[in-house]
């Protein structure tokens, strides 16, 4: 196959990744976190966490599962939690120690959570309070063993947090009364799993680092098996595309969407951590006047978004008034990116919208436009390096550049 799109890369750019390089995530998390250890890794709510503190937290997770719940290499762990700082914590502290990540999101019904963690075989669960009574209408039948709970403020520290539960529990009334007598809050975890050594597992590039699913609006969710090559492989293919684009330091993205969804995993989980930047994590997207307060208080320089995202900051009175002078990435991906929006998020931020395509189960890029475009040009881009895309009819027959198949 003639790879005619390699003519249009941009300038420093390569076509191919090095496929000997790569490991397993529980690799790539240990030596971010040791490079990088005095940065800052996650924020949320006003509260920094460090890649040190990521590295002594996740670690004292994994130990918990491992010595404490005593689950089994490649035990499944279910993690319920919108974008907060408990949820990296325990999903890098699974990845380091074996375990398979199941991603639910937060606002399952009953009955589709119940589907996930029958169908996965779950046997772990990490999920924020405000989503307990879900799961206990959900539990019933399931293979789950260990339950930890979560409150919205836990990891916030000292006042802080203990009023942010307050007012998330009697304030907005936002956690429903549950009874999940067996559980564990995750603060407890952390503090028995502290007790024991723990040596990050010997995991192999082919085994299940997450069980996504995916497909709900075609049918009954599908669990896509992502291993560790493949989530690995798809964050070296990103970093080179966007390398040539990035500083040494310095770089804060926009958690804006949920990382439960394999998007904002990808970029927003783990591109962060191969170049040392920070994350600024928003819990509640959906509160617009909220988000575009902390953006009013951080110099961030990337934010990856969907349509909706991007129109709804834009549709805000007090978004054009942001400082958006160290904004220089802007990732469009999840659904089409609308012409209309990119222009005006053009005009508004002075910063071209960079569209992307890809699905889960490849991890998710697969495609992109060059960051050096001008403008948004209504196309979803480029393969990226070590990626082959064809163009076929409904016999499998490669079809000439022009023909739509």
């Amino acid at each position: 196959m003639e790879r005619i799109w390699l003519k249009s890369y941009p300038e420093g750019v390569p076509a191919e990744i090095d496929g000997s390089a790569l490991g397993s995530l529980g690799d790539f998390i240990k030596s971010s976190v040791e490079k990088y250890r005095d940065r800052t890794a996650f924020i949320s709510m006003g509260k920094a966490l460090s890649y040190g503190e990521l590295d002594l937290k996740s670690r004292a997770f994994a130990s918990y599962l491992e010595s404490v719940a005593r689950l089994p290499r490649g035990a499944r762990v279910a993690l319920m939690m919108p974008n907060v700082l408990q949820y990296p914590i325990a999903a890098f502290g699974a990845l380091r120690a074996g375990y398979v990540i199941v991603n639910c999101n937060p606002l399952y019904s009953p009955r589709e959570l119940k589907h996930q963690l029958v169908d996965s075989g779950a046997e772990a669960i990490v999920v924020l309070e405000n989503f307990a009574s879900t799961l206990e209408k959900a539990s019933d039948g399931s293979a789950l063993k260990t339950i930890i709970i979560t409150g919205a403020g836990d990891q916030l520290g000292g006042a802080k947090g203990l009023i942010v539960n307050s007012v998330v529990r009697h304030v907005r009334r936002a956690v429903p009364a549950f009874h999940l007598p067996r559980a564990v809050r995750f603060n407890h975890a952390l503090a028995l799993g502290s007790r024991s050594p723990f040596e990050d597992a010997p995991v192999k590039p082919n085994e299940i680092a997450f069980l996504q699913y995916t497909g709900g609006t075609t049918g009954t969710p599908k669990g896509a098996m992502l291993t560790h090559r493949n989530m690995v492989a798809n964050l070296r293919q990103i970093h080179a595309w966007i390398a040539p684009a990035v500083r040494a330091e310095g770089e804060i993205f926009v958690a804006a969407l949920p990382l439960y969804h394999v998007f904002a995993l990808q970029v927003n989980g783990f591109v962060p951590l191969m170049i040392g930047a920070a994350n600024l994590m928003i819990a509640n997207p959906r509160d617009i006047p909220a988000l575009v307060k902390a953006l009013r208080g951080t110099r961030f320089t990337a934010i990856p978004g969907v349509n909706t995202l991007f129109n709804a900051l834009l549709n805000n009175k007090d978004f054009a008034g942001l400082d958006f002078s160290q904004l220089h990435l802007t990732i469009g991906g999840g659904m089409a990116v609308q012409r209309a929006v990119a222009e005006r998020w053009q005009s508004v931020t002075g910063k071209a919208l960079i569209e992307a395509y890809g699905l889960t189960e490849t991890s998710p890029a697969a495609i992109a436009n060059p960051l050096n475009i001008d403008a948004f040009n209504g196309a979803i881009g480029l393969p990226m390096p070590s990626t082959e895309i064809a163009i076929r009819d409904d016999d499998g027959r490669d079809l000439e550049p022009g023909q739509a198949g």
